[in-house]
Order: C-alpha cells, then structure tokens, then sequence
C-alpha cells in the first residue's frame, strides 16, 4: 500500500509572517499516519520553516539545488547545503526550472544524483508542454525525462528515496487540470516504464504524484484514480486552509 504524499511548493510566494502563520497552523494540525505531508519553500525561509517544524513528520525541502558542493554560483544553494541547514527533501526539474530556467535533463539528473548522495530525499518532476500533448508526444516527452532521471539507480533506492512527479506543463498557475483520465493515463504509463526498467514490485512501490491546478475541488477525483499516490500543489498550497482540505481528504 503506497502512502500519499501531499507536498506543498511555495515556489516565490509568501513573507515570513505567512510563513510563520502557516507553520504555526500545520503544527497545530493532527493528520493520520496514512499520509505524507511537506512543504517546500523559498531558500530564504529554508532554516526558518525547518526550525519552525521541528519535532513534527512533516516534510521541509528545497525547490532546486545545484550538484556541485562549493563553487562560484553567484545565486545557486549546493544539495549538501540544502542537508546542512536540516531540509530531508529536493525538488529536481519542476517545470519551471527546465523551461524557464532552462535546465536539461542532463543537469537535473546531476541535482538528483548529488542529493542523494548527501542524504537528501528527491521529487523528480517530469511533463509535457501544450505543445508537445497536442503533438501526441505525451509519451515521448515523458517518459525520456523518467528514464534521464532514474536509469541506473539502485531500485531500493528508488522506492525508498524518490518521488516522481507527473506536471503536465500546460496545467500548472492557468487553471487548466488534466482530466483524471488523463492523469491516470500517465501516470500508468510512469508506473509501466519503472516494471520495465525495474521490476513489478518496484514499480509498485514508487510513489508519483500529480502535480497541475490541484485544488479542494478536484482533489477527490484525481486521487480516485489508482495510480495518482499523492499532489505537489502550487496555487493552494499558499493559503493554509485549501491546503489542509488536500491534507485532510487523504487521511
């Protein structure tokens, strides 16, 4: 039985007073051992949200890292950074940062590799543009960043240490969501490639979340779908109160 996995990325949102006010209320929070729950905010407000929440099971990573330890990166937070201010988890290629940002999945393959290494949790996120989908590359566009992201890892490593996240670009801050067919549609076809690339028992291991315009009210439906095992949410993840309601239909 896979545990759902709700995560929120703040990506530039938020002061330390929303900050503060939310960690507070998660605190306050009591959710059933059934589901994961996380956070992931701004690198200024990194060690703030880690102090803020420890002694809870609640996740705290990071939205990016870069692979090298130390270096001239004027900007840039190196994973073991990440693990040294006490963040467990790493977000690697959200969408953002391949299309605007303009990483490849060369690059996002070495974030994840150096997190891991240093102890850090990874939510691999891979996705297709409108673009692609109206292309019929779904699947192409998909599954190549699956396969850059986690072909050789160790499959133990896999299930205990990464999270996939399906992101389908062109639902992510438009309003749009993937139909639960489609996410599911995805979503099996992650799970297939893993048993491929792995083995069954793997591949049923692994959690993947959907990640795209979740909100309260579409939340039920998404997770109905047998292989959707959790949402990294945006939009409503910056208001406490819709993103305890994503919490709370999980537990």
């Amino acid at each position: 039985m896979r545990r759902p996995f709700i995560a929120g990325n703040w990506k530039m949102h938020l002061d330390k007073q929303a900050v503060n006010s939310f960690c507070d209320s998660l605190r306050a929070s009591s959710h059933s051992d059934g589901v994961t729950v996380g956070v992931f905010p701004p690198f200024v407000y990194l060690a703030h949200v880690v102090e803020a929440l420890a002694g809870t099971d609640i996740v705290v990573g990071a939205q990016t890292c870069r692979p090298e330890e130390h270096g001239a990166f004027t900007g840039e937070v190196a994973a073991v950074q990440v693990k040294d201010v006490g963040a467990s988890h790493v977000l690697v290629g959200h969408s953002e940062r391949r299309h605007v940002m303009g990483e490849t999945d060369v690059e996002i393959r070495a974030r994840l590799d150096a997190a891991l290494a240093c102890g850090l949790d990874v939510v691999l996120c891979v996705g297709e543009t409108l673009e692609e989908r109206e292309a019929e590359r779904t699947g192409e566009v998909v599954l190549g960043q699956l396969d850059s992201g986690v072909t050789g890892l160790d499959g133990g490593e896999l299930v205990s240490r990464v999270t996939i996240a399906y992101e389908p670009v062109w639902a992510i801050g438009t309003g749009l969501t993937a139909t639960p067919e489609q996410a599911q549609e995805v979503h099996a076809m992650i799970r297939s490639r893993l048993a491929t690339a792995f083995s069954d028992e793997i591949s049923q291991g692994v959690i993947i979340q959907y990640g795209g315009s979740v909100k309260p009210a579409n939340v039920e439906a998404l997770m109905s779908c047998p292989d959707v095992d959790g949402a990294l949410v945006g939009g409503a993840s910056l208001a406490y109160e819709s993103f305890a309601q994503l919490i709370e239909f999980n537990t």
